[in-house]
């Protein structure tokens, strides 16, 4: 009876080899067995959530399950990617980061609430968008060669309007006191829309801004374009000079948006996300949505993310220490 009873066990076993060998294995090669989530850190309706959705759909699509868009908005996106960071590393549970919240925030917030470095997976590159330095023809610089005489000769310092502290025009302003020596002042407003509503009516005098939102005033001839803070011109602006162009020396400030996982995810996981989304990024339906919102496609390996994400948080220690910016 004890014999019998060995060998169906032995038969079973074999039986469950030759369909798969272990449940463990099985169970991994099922990811994803359920939806997922991606943290958009921002609300509903800012660039971020129309980025996040976009690859979310994309994502369900190729995963099989369907990606569940969270925001989860506050301190700057802190709020949103701190959460992630402390979930499991399963791969259920992303976060679409920003230059912001893996980059200039670590140097800007005194307590961010987390490692852009430590507490993340890297998974893939996204997108970027530089910004443009805008000002009124009113103003009387016709260059970026004019505008800086303008602020050396002025007796009242040139304003510059942003969306807010830390935010790409702020840094941009920042850096042309920095780099161009000159001395100006920063006049953040609680939006971008409130910002733009100013410097056409001449209640200051330029603002760095992404360039969409500015286009049809540019076009009206409202405002113009002085330079672009990108590391090279643009498939969109391919007239506009870079500031480093310009004469000014390591001027690149691009807003750029990431994928991260909470640190400690698959390999195989961060593999089939990286492809997912590469392979959105090179269809030229998705290069023609991207441009129409302004912004340049990345892509890339883990491993070039990974690398951005050191470089960026060292970047803006120095430059934020450098401007005496004090951090919140």
């Amino acid at each position: 009876m004890v014999r019998s009873m060995i060998d169906r066990r032995s038969l079973a076993l074999g039986t469950l080899a030759g369909l798969g060998l272990a449940a463990g294995p099985a169970r991994a090669q099922a990811w994803p067995a359920r939806p997922l989530r991606l943290v958009v850190p921002f609300a509903a309706g800012t660039t971020t959530d129309l980025f996040g959705r976009a690859i979310a759909n994309h994502l369900s699509q190729v995963l099989g399950q369907t990606v569940v868009v969270d925001n989860r908005s506050g301190a700057g996106g802190n709020i949103g990617v701190a959460a992630v960071a402390r979930e499991r590393p399963d791969g259920y549970n992303m976060v679409l980061g920003t230059s912001g919240t893996h980059g200039v925030n670590a140097s800007l917030y005194r307590d961010q609430g987390y490692d852009p470095v430590r507490d993340f997976t890297p998974v893939v590159p996204f997108v970027t968008a530089p910004v443009v330095l805008a000002v009124r023809p009113e103003l009387g610089a016709s260059d970026f060669a004019g505008f800086l005489e303008l602020a050396r000769r002025r007796d009242r310092p040139l304003t510059f309007a942003s969306a807010g502290n830390g935010t790409t025009g702020h840094l941009s302003q920042a850096l042309v006191d920095l780099r161009g020596g000159v001395k100006t002042v920063h006049v953040p407003y609680r939006s971008g829309a409130q910002a733009v509503t100013d410097l056409l009516s001449g209640q200051v005098d330029a603002m760095f801004y992404h360039y969409l939102p500015l286009m049809q005033h540019v076009q009206d001839g409202r405002l113009r374009v002085l330079g672009l803070t990108a590391a090279r011109r643009t498939t969109t602006l391919p007239e506009i000079p870079t500031m480093q162009e310009l004469g000014l020396r390591d001027f690149v400030v691009e807003g750029w948006w990431a994928i991260y996982l909470p640190a400690g995810a698959a390999r195989e996981v961060v593999d089939r996300i990286n492809a997912a989304t590469n392979d959105w990024l090179r269809r030229p339906e998705s290069l023609v949505t991207l441009r129409n919102q302004g912004v340049e496609p990345l892509g890339g390996t883990p491993e070039d993310l990974a690398e951005r994400t050191r470089t960026e948080v060292a970047k803006w220690r120095d430059i934020i220490r450098e401007a005496g910016i004090e951090p919140n």
